[in-house]
């Protein structure tokens, strides 16, 4: 989708400005608007996982140093 929308405003220089390329452009938004949810879910989760290995890495901590 990309290479199609800077083919398109190569192709016609004047008349993208007359909304030539904006069906690409709708396209292109959608497809960018999706890639970034997917990023942002596996963010999250990654950060789910990170958050309870550091909950767990105090609590032994803790254990280990009351223990003392």
């Amino acid at each position: 989708i990309i290479e199609e929308f800077q083919k398109c405003h190569i192709d016609h220089p004047i008349r993208k400005f007359f909304g030539d390329c904006t069906e690409l452009k709708i396209k292109l938004d959608r497809c960018f608007r999706q890639e970034k949810a997917l990023k942002r879910k596996a963010n999250f989760e990654e950060s789910k996982k990170f958050k309870e290995q550091l909950r767990a890495f105090r609590k032994e901590n803790a254990a280990a140093s009351s223990s003392q």
